[in-house]
């Protein structure tokens, strides 16, 4: 049997040690045992003496058997969702807005969360859709003129899970070597370990149609531009406007703040709207949003897709990217832990230029699957994954990542305006 090893924040209780860990890759199991604690892990009692900080009282439970003890700061109760890290150094009220992340916890592997609070100019959506917050420490105090309120009380209002103090670098090790793992959040005492394990084994985030809990029901227009204090690239515009059908599979609202400046009349529709309800209403392009979840497990989505190829210049980002991706007869994979951070390199094929990318995703489209006259523009250098598509036959463009990089850099933005040129070479050759 292995030697036990300690890893700090880490425990293991007695009612799970008799079963080695879960091994998902091999749908088997380890057999190394992790202690840090002689003893399991317990909740305070109401007999004991209260202290002046906050004491454990959530854990984080994860299908590999692995037990965190937390601290909660946000809503009570029991969630299930798909754990992944996100390496952004800020931007957490983005984050946690972003419709992408629904169906999932998120961890941060900046160790510092908090300490800018949280404000109404920040939101990427109506409300939040991820699942949890996991974080190393989170700030005792805000210091950001903007702010309105704090992240404690933000997560709370929106029920929204968040715990802290856990050793978030092991754990991100572990989903490093071991891929994505679905996990259980609680604070309810009264739920034992092996009931949270059992639950987080029962469930599975693949092939679950994610996109039409995070879409609109009607279509809408949209007349935000970017705030002028934050605005850039203003030299880039024709001064002319463009028709846009943007579809929501769960769009951001910087995405549509940028294509406003860049001069588009945007009309937003529900995931579910037919290709011929969208080609009556006359547009110049098509934009497929980003969205959360398994490609394949929206194949309505794809279909739309192809009805729409070669009729008017389209743009996918994210989902939107992989959907266009299985439309012209290619496949998506799951990745191992996905790109989720502010900080991913891509090199442009076209130019040889090297732009740091916002990215979250954990499918991605295969290359080898693609037919002939399909061009990979982008490639991510960190693992050599396709970050974009071109097939000029059709019109065709698309980005794996988050061109608006909210937050993260703005290296990318110049995609926007090579959509505004594929639109207006299209209606100069009509």
């Amino acid at each position: 049997m292995a030697m036990a090893t300690r890893t700090p924040g880490f425990v293991l209780p007695t009612s799970l040690s008799s079963q080695p860990p879960f091994d998902r890759r091999g749908g088997g199991f380890r057999v190394s045992v992790i202690r840090c604690s002689s003893s399991p892990f317990t909740f305070p009692t109401s007999g004991d003496v209260e202290k002046p900080w906050t004491s454990y009282n959530a854990r984080l439970v994860l299908e590999d058997g692995s037990i965190w003890p937390a601290k909660s700061f946000g809503a009570p109760g029991t969630r299930i969702a798909e754990l992944v890290f996100n390496t952004s150094l800020t931007g957490y009220q983005e984050i946690l807005t972003d419709p992408s992340y629904a169906g999932q916890f998120v961890l941060m592997t900046n160790p510092q969360i908090g300490n800018t609070g949280v404000n109404p100019d920040d939101e990427e959506s109506g409300q939040c859709f991820l699942t949890g917050l996991v974080i190393r420490n989170l700030s005792i105090s805000t210091s950001n003129w903007r702010c309105t309120k704090t992240l404690a009380d933000y997560l709370t209002e929106r029920n929204i899970m968040g715990v802290y103090d856990l050793d978030t670098r092991a754990i991100t090790r572990r989903l490093r070597e071991d891929g994505s793992l679905i996990g259980v959040l609680s604070t309810e005492q009264s739920k034992t370990d092996d009931e949270l394990l059992q639950m987080s084994r029962s469930w599975d985030i693949v092939g679950i149609d994610l996109i039409s809990d995070v879409s609109c029901k009607s279509p809408y227009e949209w007349v935000d531009k970017t705030n002028p204090e934050w605005d850039f690239n203003t030299n880039s515009r024709d001064g002319k406007s463009y028709k846009v059908i943007a579809y929501d599979f769960g769009i951001k609202q910087n995405i549509l703040r940028r294509l406003s400046s860049y001069g588009c009349q945007i009309t937003v529709v529900p995931s579910t709207w037919p290709a011929s309800e969208a080609l009556k209403m006359n547009p110049d392009g098509i934009l497929f949003s980003n969205g959360p979840g398994d490609p394949s497990a929206v194949p309505y989505a794809v279909e739309t897709v192809k009805e729409l190829l070669g009729k008017v210049p389209v743009y996918g980002i994210c989902m939107g990217h992989q959907l266009l991706g299985q439309a012209l007869g290619g496949k998506t994979f799951k990745m191992k832990f996905g790109h989720h951070g502010g900080n991913h390199p891509v090199r442009n094929n076209r130019t040889g230029q090297v732009e740091i990318s916002a990215q979250n995703h954990n499918y991605a489209v295969d290359p080898a699957s693609l037919p002939g006259g399909v061009e990979v523009t982008h490639v991510n250098l960190n693992d050599g994954s396709c970050a974009g598509l071109s097939f000029p036959a059709m019109n065709v463009m698309s980005l794996q990542y988050h061109p608006e990089a909210s937050p993260g850099p703005h290296d990318s933005d110049n995609a926007f305006r090579e959509f505004i040129e594929l639109m207006k070479r299209s209606k100069q050759s009509s």
